[in-house]
């Protein structure tokens, strides 16, 4: 399977505009925003569980990275609310599941195979805040103020996911969860809606795609 697999182009993904497909397990189901492969797959989804819904038991060879939307995720370490941004590097494992329901965006083989860094981090009252950073990428949520421009500065490519309010790019515009990616080489700017702007930001991490 191939979605979006075209890292030369920029992609944009509305939330509204972009239909749930059902997964392998029960009451899971997803919204793919770039995909190369079937189940093992280099992917970034955003994932709906459904109340009392779970995956099996699994290793991340490719590493996991998410962010919680709405609910409460949970594996055997603990639960992970709204807000929370988790890493598990390559070679981690867990079993996922979300008692009370909850929605994820999730990437997956993506990863430095040599990055072993376990990462928890909770995203809430965070403004302009660096969530990691190595040679390979940096994770960062930004917020801004209604009207304010950001500089995106996508060399080696960039993803922008909108967590709150709304923004403008390239005379689109972008509101609650949805998903831009520029390609590598690319220069450009998004200006904050009338509500302002929260957003996840990764950059640094395309280029090896092109």
């Amino acid at each position: 399977m191939r979605v979006n697999a075209d890292f030369t182009k920029r992609v944009a993904v509305h939330f509204d505009q972009n239909e749930w497909v059902a997964s392998p397990s029960a009451g899971v189901e997803r919204k793919m925003l770039d995909r190369i492969g079937e189940e093992v797959a280099r992917a970034t989804t955003i994932v709906r569980f459904a109340p009392g819904s779970a995956f099996a038991a699994h290793t991340h060879d490719g590493g996991e990275e998410y962010l919680v939307l709405d609910g409460v995720f949970q594996d055997e370490t603990g639960d992970f609310p709204i807000g929370s941004y988790v890493r598990n590097p390559p070679t981690s494992s867990h079993t996922p599941s979300a008692k009370e329901g909850a929605t994820i965006l999730v990437k997956l083989h993506q990863f430095d195979p040599e990055d072993r860094t376990q990462l928890r981090r909770s995203i809430i009252g965070k403004g302009n805040t660096q969530l990691f950073k190595d040679t390979h990428e940096e994770v960062r949520v930004l917020s801004l103020a209604s009207g304010e421009t950001l500089d995106l500065d996508a060399t080696q490519g960039l993803e922008l996911f909108v967590i709150d309010g709304s923004l403008r790019e390239s005379d689109e515009e972008f509101a609650t969860w949805d998903w831009l990616r520029l390609p590598p080489g690319t220069q450009s700017s998004a200006t904050a809606g009338a509500s302002g702007a929260h957003f996840w930001m990764k950059t640094g991490h395309l280029a090896q795609m092109v």
